[in-house]
C-alpha cells in the first residue's frame, strides 16, 4: 500500500490543486471574455507565433501542448474554421501536416496578449516577490523535466 502524505505535504498538495484550478479557470474565463479564445486556442497561437515560419508539424505541436493527436486534430480543426490557423502538407514530407498561423490568427493573438498578460499579472505574478518567482521556476522546471523524461521512457518500445 502507498504511504500517505504527512499533514504538511497533504496541505501543500491540496493548496496547489485548488489554487491552480482556480487560477486556470479565472485566466480562461477572462481570456474568453476579452478575446473569445480558450486557453488551448491561445497556447496554439503563441507556439505557432514563436515557431520558424510560424508553422509546426502537427506531432511537434501536439507534443508541446501535451495533447493526444486526436485532441490536436479537433483543436486545429476548430481554429481552422475560425480562420486562426491553416493545416498544410509538410514541404519536406508530404505525408505529414503542419499547423500554420494565419494573418488573422496573428492579429487575434496580438489583440489578446495584452489582456491575457494583465490577467496573469493580476492573478499570479504581481502577488509574488522575486524569491517566490525563482522558487516556482526551479520547482516547475525540475518537475517538468522529470515528467517529460518519465513520459518518454514510458512510451519507448523497450519499456513496454
Amino acid at each position: 500500500m502507498t504511504e500517505s502524505l504527512d499533514s504538511t505535504r497533504e496541505a501543500a498538495w491540496r493548496a496547489y490543486i485548488e489554487a491552480s484550478q482556480r487560477l486556470y479557470t479565472q485566466l480562461e474565463e477572462e481570456l474568453r471574455v476579452d478575446s473569445h479564445l480558450s486557453f488551448a486556442d491561445y497556447h496554439v497561437l503563441v507556439l505557432l507565433s514563436e515557431a520558424p515560419g510560424q508553422r509546426l508539424r502537427m506531432g511537434e505541436l501536439a507534443s508541446r501542448l501535451i495533447f493526444s493527436p486526436s485532441r490536436l486534430t479537433y483543436q486545429v480543426s476548430s481554429m481552422q474554421r475560425r480562420g486562426l490557423v491553416s493545416k498544410e502538407p509538410c514541404p519536406d514530407d508530404r505525408r505529414g501536416s503542419e499547423a500554420v498561423l494565419t494573418a488573422a490568427g496573428l492579429l487575434v493573438l496580438r489583440e489578446a496578449a495584452p489582456h491575457h498578460l494583465a490577467s496573469v499579472r493580476t492573478h499570479l505574478m504581481d502577488d509574488l516577490d522575486d524569491a517566490e518567482v525563482a522558487c516556482l521556476t526551479r520547482v516547475f522546471d525540475r518537475l517538468g523535466e522529470r515528467l517529460r523524461a518519465s513520459r518518454v521512457s514510458s512510451t519507448t518500445p523497450a519499456s513496454r
